[in-house]
């Protein structure tokens, strides 16, 4: 099949498959035309590529599966490389997930002591009654310290927010709920249909 045919099978574009053929993940045969050749074989690969890429793998990681199911298994993490990588993306991201929570649990943090900071009141104001302050019989109130400008509230905020730890890029398993369900569903999809 020629490469326009193998793209449109395959949901992708000619350029990609020159890209692919270029990283030695494809390999055409040349017409006496010049054209580019592929094999119905060549539809698996592609479609194993595609759909390692859609999860999280780069291309290179692809490499080991697409050699796996050219040496003629039926799936690419059959053999012993292409599971070493299949390891080193999950301890990925398990790492991911880790961060993922580290950041979660910061930002519930932030809320929870922004949240009590407005429970609590204006500076300098006594906490409500239930707000977790003990009450005395023997407490003197302290007397009323003078609102800060609102400047000065503002200026208190920023520098909080900068004193949190920001990764120098987000997490690269960011993906939204949707996103990730996505691309599990298409994943799936493809592996059943070259079953």
């Amino acid at each position: 099949m020629r490469i326009g045919e193998l793209a449109r099978r395959a949901g992708t574009s000619p350029r990609a498959l020159r890209h692919y053929e270029q990283e030695g993940l494809l390999a055409a045969r040349r017409r006496a035309n010049g054209y580019r050749d592929y094999e119905e074989d060549d539809l698996r690969l592609v479609a194993e590529i595609r759909s390692l890429l859609a999860i999280g793998f780069t291309l290179d990681e692809t490499r080991p599966f697409v050699d796996c199911l050219r040496s003629g298994h039926d799936r690419g993490v059959a053999c012993p490389d292409a599971a070493a990588v299949h390891r080193r993306k999950i301890a990925e991201i398990d790492a991911c997930v880790s961060r993922l929570a580290e950041i979660r649990a910061g930002l519930a943090g932030q809320l929870a002591d922004e949240l009590a900071g407005r429970a609590a009141g204006p500076a300098g104001a006594a906490s409500p009654v239930g707000a977790g302050t003990p009450l005395s019989s023997k407490a003197v109130p302290e007397p009323e310290a003078p609102a800060a400008p609102p400047m000065a509230h503002a200026v208190d905020a920023v520098d909080a927010i900068r004193a949190v730890a920001v990764p120098a890029a987000p997490p690269a398993c960011a993906l939204s709920f949707e996103q990730t369900q996505s691309q599990l569903k298409t994943y799936s999809e493809k592996r059943g249909n070259l079953s």
